[in-house]
């Protein structure tokens, strides 16, 4: 379904109501002002995605990675147009990282985007380059950079929020209380690798807008973008060392769990060695032998309790004092 459809002239939007619906009259307005003809599609099926691929000379290939919405971020060159695929990231509660993905069409009159999945919308993204009319005014690239540029801040975000998790379980293992966080560290485990996915392999087609290896970007567009690389980096390091530190974590806690299961093996032991003694002398004289020594004693009972209660506390002294209880 169409989103949004406008022509942008001079970097001002052309707000006509026939464009709206209708992308063949948005193209040949643009082509008539001089300006170019912005769409922005959310799902659409074969059909529908190929009837405007017909109408803007999208390459067949591009169009059909556009619909099947699996591809790693990506950058293609089809004839005089561009092709990328970006990967979105929204966090939602419960440390869940939603991912969905974007495919642009960048020529030199239109800009499409074809987003899937959760996560936000690309419209805040669209209005706010409406405000700058004065970088707008550059034409599609200006409209491919807003797009970019929103969709790494969001990359920022959810890696801040990330660090606040990851910092958040750190502090729950290396706590004097006893915790269960396998799960939670093996849950943001997953989250850090989707956003591993999309944003490292984002750093490729980044780098060749830096290096000037695309025709479309002028002089005065490349440090907009070199900008943009440089906040994918930044973030690609913020989300490698976040992995990293889940792996230590993990490590940490399960050692944690080895000196604790240790400890209570000491202590269970322990406790059995103080009930060995008595249960021993107890036994020996639960036999019910005739024959057995100090069985007439008039203070034989009280002298046997007292035997199993001192060695009971003398093997807790030392218990005590080795750590072991």
């Amino acid at each position: 379904m169409i989103i949004d459809c406008a022509v942008y002239r001079s970097g001002e939007r052309i707000d006509e109501p026939a464009h709206r619906g209708d992308v063949h009259a948005a193209r040949e307005e643009a082509r008539r002002t001089g300006g170019f003809l912005w769409l922005g599609l959310l799902e659409p099926d074969a059909d529908e995605l190929a009837a405007y691929a017909a109408e803007l000379g999208l390459h067949p290939l591009a169009v059909e990675d556009a619909v099947s919405a699996h591809q790693r971020p990506k950058m293609e060159r089809y004839g005089d147009g561009l092709f990328l695929v970006l990967k979105t990231l929204a966090y939602a509660a419960d440390d869940d990282v939603q991912t969905g993905e974007v495919a642009i069409f960048v020529g030199s009159d239109y800009l499409v985007t074809v987003r899937h999945g959760q996560g936000k919308g690309l419209g805040d993204l669209r209005r706010s380059a409406e405000e700058h009319v004065e970088v707008l005014g550059h034409g599609p690239v200006a409209g491919l950079h807003a797009v970019i540029d929103g969709i790494v801040d969001r990359y920022a975000d959810v890696a801040a929020e990330l660090e606040l998790d990851v910092d958040e379980v750190e502090r729950s293992v290396f706590s004097p209380t006893r915790s269960r966080d396998s799960e939670r560290i093996y849950r943001l485990k997953r989250e850090v690798l989707e956003a591993r996915r999309a944003v490292q392999p984002l750093r490729e087609p980044l780098g060749r807008f830096v290096r000037d290896d695309v025709d479309e970007l002028g002089p005065d567009a490349i440090p907009f973008f070199r900008d943009v690389a440089d906040h994918v980096m930044r973030v690609s390091e913020v989300v490698e060392s976040l992995d990293h530190l889940l792996d230590d974590v993990l490590s940490a806690h399960l050692a944690q769990i080895t000196v604790q299961q240790n400890d209570d093996v000491r202590r269970i032991s322990a406790w059995a060695a103080l009930f060995l003694a008595p249960t021993l002398v107890a036994s020996i004289y639960g036999m019910n032998f005739d024959q057995m020594p100090e069985l007439k004693w008039t203070y034989g009972y009280p002298i046997a309790l007292g035997f199993m209660l001192g060695i009971s506390y003398g093997l807790w002294l030392a218990f005590k004092r080795s750590g072991w209880l």
